[in-house]
């Protein structure tokens, strides 16, 4: 299996320069902070530590958004990333919002994506009403495996004003986590966009992280063909060019939504 981890020298570097990241973009935005939501996630719980080392603990406001899909784990675990850290957050049941937009559109209601996209489009607009209250900046938690196959929802989690892990592939992620203090079982618990009950990253893209990182790192970023990565990797070309299609098929999220060219 290609190995995309840092060397110890590489991690520092990297976490350097996300602090730094951070610290520059709030300090050019003339913010007062940043605001995270935290999820209980590998993704959101390292960008909170990363955020605390560069602007303290004053400097970041959790919010922990629950809906009744939620896993109790994993709003409790959000719950005790924000004590560890000693930073202030505010929890706020999304359910009753998400409620209030199915009725208005009751055809909505039993579709899974539709409904799904739309708690985590109520996360973004309530992660902005904080921001804009508190006059900070609203963080990411998305990293580029996420990224390169569109894997976040348009105007949800995607809508922030930066994403400090954005450049981390998930196996470097979870390796950066490590480095600044993240618990284990949390570095290795299931990562879950808690869109609808019972989802999983990895399920609903129906690849591991570990398989699609090497992939992406080679045959997207690199330009390797298609038949030299799925050797590299072991996989079927045919695992190969799904991915590809992902990446294909999702090049809007990446993009300003287009106008005409005159």
């Amino acid at each position: 299996m290609v190995d995309l981890r840092f060397s110890e020298e590489e991690l520092a570097i990297r976490r350097e320069h996300i602090t730094e990241f951070i610290a520059d973009r709030v300090d050019a935005a003339g913010a007062d902070g940043a605001v995270l939501g935290l999820s209980g996630g590998i993704d959101s719980t390292l960008t909170a530590h990363l955020t605390v080392e560069a602007l303290g603990e004053d400097g970041l406001r959790g919010l922990v958004m629950p809906g009744t899909v939620s896993r109790e784990d994993n709003m409790s675990d959000a719950e005790r990333v924000a004590s560890d850290l000693g930073i202030e957050y505010d929890v706020i049941e999304i359910q009753p919002i998400v409620e209030r937009f199915v009725d208005a559109y009751p055809d909505s209601e039993g579709d899974e994506t539709a409904v799904g996209n739309a708690r985590a489009r109520t996360r973004a607009v309530l992660n902005y009403l904080v921001a804009n209250h508190e006059d900070q900046l609203v963080l990411g938690t998305g990293n580029r495996s996420e990224a390169l196959v569109g894997y976040y929802t348009k105007y949800g989690d995607g809508a922030v004003d930066c994403h400090p892990i954005g450049n981390l592939y998930k196996q470097q992620v979870r390796q950066l986590a490590r480095a600044v203090g993240v618990p284990d079982d949390l570095v290795e618990k299931p990562p879950t966009a808690g869109l609808w009950s019972g989802q999983t990253d990895e399920g609903e893209l129906g690849i591991a992280y570990d398989t699609l990182d090497p992939i992406l790192a080679l045959h997207i970023d690199g330009d390797v063909p298609a038949t030299a990565t799925a050797r590299l990797v072991d996989v079927d070309v045919e695992t190969v060019d799904r991915v590809r299609a992902m990446y294909e098929r999702s090049a809007h999220k990446r993009a300003m939504p287009p106008s005409p060219e005159r």
